[in-house]
């Protein structure tokens, strides 16, 4: 079955009627903590009853609704339901900080917030802190919503250019932006996994990123929706429960971010690969993103468990995917997060004009998927956001001649060491090289000769044995003197922002505090 560009209809609300009428029986959801599914007749019968709570509540069409819970029923209920009705949702991460969370509330005008007991302590406490009058509701994460319309419910319209998400950046440096996504990014977000991953009815995918997740979101949830197939979403991603709950759900694909990739590839569990590769025939492939896959990480993953791994390349501005490598058994490039679907990209001077293929610039893109704007923050919007449509990424990047990507790195995470642009991603991808390294981040820091140093922060995943010296040893042929880590720091953990990725700037100040 060929997927076109055009989704069956220009809202999301439009999107899952057809399906509740064309397939009403067909499976949408799959929750396997409680061994429940969800039909798309039934999604709609639930979409309704949770809008008939909100009304019920004062919420007004256009008012921001937000949640803060694990994945589940109810979780998946509110995300789509808000959207159906004409609503905004925001979605809540509990794990970026008491002081965000709090300005992430004030600034998005929530009327209402969802939330479980496991996080209503928090909910109240960030509450407490506003002056405004904020509704807070708690609820069961797998029970759905069991209140119906006592009469016909009254739908708001909705337009392809209304606003259904408000989604923040995870403001590493500075206030984080909320990002706003119209009907028209959401699905096109959808639209361009769904086309390069060549979705189809029959498809199941595993959702283990959290619904605050733009990955979760557009990738696990929209492109399951706009291509009429189903999602499979337990509670949180736990690697000893990764494969059974993929079995259990008769998966065919999984997104992940690369620290999940590299937990499975270092599991502890003696697992029974023979045994395992044999239930896991229908998964046809695994998906990488919101990080760059180190080439080593990618490799051994696919040779231990004998599945593709698609890597891709997303923003929350971008209602997630901007660039993926096409379907096996067509060609991928280690390395790369592959070529656009669905959109346009290009690799740019500072003056926003195009570059030659092969020379390092920064990567923009265009499209349907792109944001309408960040919420209140017009000088921001006009920054980043050009009067012809084109959004600056902040990442470097090359193209080749076959319109491949390559991401050299973060224009404000470039190491300058004594004049030489330095790329950590470059030192990262040597160390992941290394059998034991399980994460590995390479930063730039201040030196009194040279402008910066480069300093490397490393987690072991097992394996042999390893000090700083003989890792130094390893690496110094592979990377150089200039590339080479003066210091290399063995953690625990790395420190990651609430869409997965490594923050090398609060990694330097952790190490400047050392």
């Amino acid at each position: 079955m060929t997927v076109s560009y055009k989704p069956v209809a220009d809202t999301v609300r439009g999107v899952i009627d057809h399906y509740a009428a064309l397939q009403p029986d067909a499976s949408f959801a799959y929750f396997p903590e409680i061994d429940e599914g969800l039909s798309y007749s039934e999604l709609r019968q639930q979409l309704h009853n949770q809008i008939a709570v909100f009304q019920a509540q004062g919420i007004e069409p256009g008012d921001t609704v937000s949640f803060m819970m694990c994945n589940g029923r109810t979780t998946l209920i509110l995300f789509l339901a808000a959207i159906y009705g004409g609503y905004i949702i925001s979605p809540l991460n509990p794990a970026a900080g008491l002081e965000q969370l709090t300005y992430v509330v004030d600034h998005s005008d929530t009327k209402v917030i969802f939330t479980t007991d496991e996080f209503a302590d928090q909910v109240k406490t960030i509450v407490g802190q506003l002056p405004a009058s904020i509704l807070i509701q708690k609820v069961d994460v797998d029970s759905g919503c069991s209140s119906s319309p006592s009469g016909k419910l009254n739908l708001a319209s909705v337009s392809p250019a209304q606003d259904g998400m408000l989604m923040y950046t995870s403001g590493t440096t500075g206030r984080p932006k909320g990002v706003v996504l119209t009907h028209k990014n959401l699905l096109a977000g959808g639209m361009n996994t769904a086309v390069s991953h060549e979705l189809t009815h029959s498809d199941r995918g595993m959702c283990v990123l959290p619904l605050c997740h733009i990955n979760a979101q557009c990738v696990t949830v929209m492109a399951p929706l706009v291509s009429g197939s189903a999602v499979v979403m337990p509670h949180n991603y736990r690697t000893s429960q990764f494969w059974p709950q993929m079995i259990a759900g008769s998966c065919t694909w999984f997104s992940v971010v690369p620290t999940i990739i590299s937990y499975l590839a270092h599991q502890s569990e003696s697992l029974d690969l023979m045994a395992l590769k044999s239930q896991l025939s229908k998964v046809k492939f695994g998906r990488s993103a919101s990080a760059a896959l180190p080439p080593a990480l990618h490799a051994g993953f696919e040779e231990k468990f004998g599945i593709p791994i698609v890597e891709t390349m997303g923003m929350t501005e971008t209602s997630a995917q901007i660039l993926s490598n096409p379907m096996p058994p067509k060609a991928g490039k280690y390395g790369s997060p592959g070529i656009a679907f669905g959109t346009e990209v290009m690799v740019a001077d500072f003056e926003g004009e195009a570059l030659p293929r092969g020379v390092e610039g920064e990567l923009m893109v265009r499209g349907d998927c792109v944001m309408r704007c960040y919420y209140k923050n017009p000088e921001t919007t006009a920054k980043e956001l050009t009067t012809d449509g084109w959004l600056h990424t902040g990442d470097l990047a090359r193209m080749d001649e076959d319109g491949f990507i390559f991401i050299t790195g973060r224009i404000k995470e470039l190491i300058i060491k004594g004049g030489e642009n330095i790329a950590p991603r470059e030192i990262d991808d040597v160390l992941y090289t290394h059998p034991s390294i399980k994460e590995a981040a390479a930063v730039g820091i201040p030196h009194d000769d040279y402008g910066q140093d480069v300093i490397a922060c490393v987690v072991l995943g097992g394996g042999e044995p390893l000090d700083e010296t003989q890792l130094k040893e390893y690496c110094l042929p592979r990377l150089g003197k200039v590339k080479m880590p003066t210091r290399i720091y063995f953690m625990d953990d790395l420190p990651k922002g609430p869409s997965g990725k490594v923050q090398r700037l609060k990694l330097v100040d952790m190490v400047q505090s050392l």
